[in-house]
């Protein structure tokens, strides 16, 4: 699919609205989601699932800051899957393999919150970090060449 009709599918099927867009806004996201990253890399020993999902919020969050530069937002109950999707759609093929461990890392984060029993591994969480820490770098990297007029400071 390209993103052009991700984005007409989305906003008939009401994954998505249109937003205004603001440099303040998409700044507030992405630093926010570098504080995350700081957040998991403190938790890893003392709680490895704190650490893998404090990872994920970075990247969701992220993933919204740059939603929100595309002048979109969620607007329905799936709302973390619509924030991958887009992304993904608006990437494209060069980046998948970042996007599928996004996906994973939803669905694992959704089952760790939700049922007691899960466990997340000190290997997960440190994999989850670093695949945050490069998400966030692209995303940032990218709201930085969209807007180099932009003095973002993270």
């Amino acid at each position: 699919m390209t993103y052009d009709k991700f984005i007409s599918e989305a906003l008939a099927g009401g994954l998505i609205q249109e937003q205004k867009s603001s440099i303040s806004a998409v700044e507030k996201f992405l630093r926010r989601s570098t504080k995350d990253l700081l957040a998991s890399k403190a938790n890893l020993k003392i709680d490895e699932g704190i650490a893998y999902t404090v990872a994920y919020l970075a990247m969701l969050r992220a993933g919204r800051g740059f939603m929100l530069l595309k002048g979109f937002r969620p607007s329905n109950g799936y709302q973390h899957k619509t924030v991958v999707q887009f992304v993904g759609e608006a990437l494209g093929k060069e980046y998948a393999g970042i996007i599928e461990r996004f996906d994973r890392m939803r669905r694992k984060r959704n089952i760790f919150t939700y049922e007691i029993d899960t466990a997340i591994s000190h290997t997960e969480a440190v994999e989850a970090l670093r695949t945050a820490e490069e998400f966030v770098r692209l995303i940032i990297g990218i709201a930085q060449k969209e807007n180099p007029q932009g003095n973002f400071k993270f």
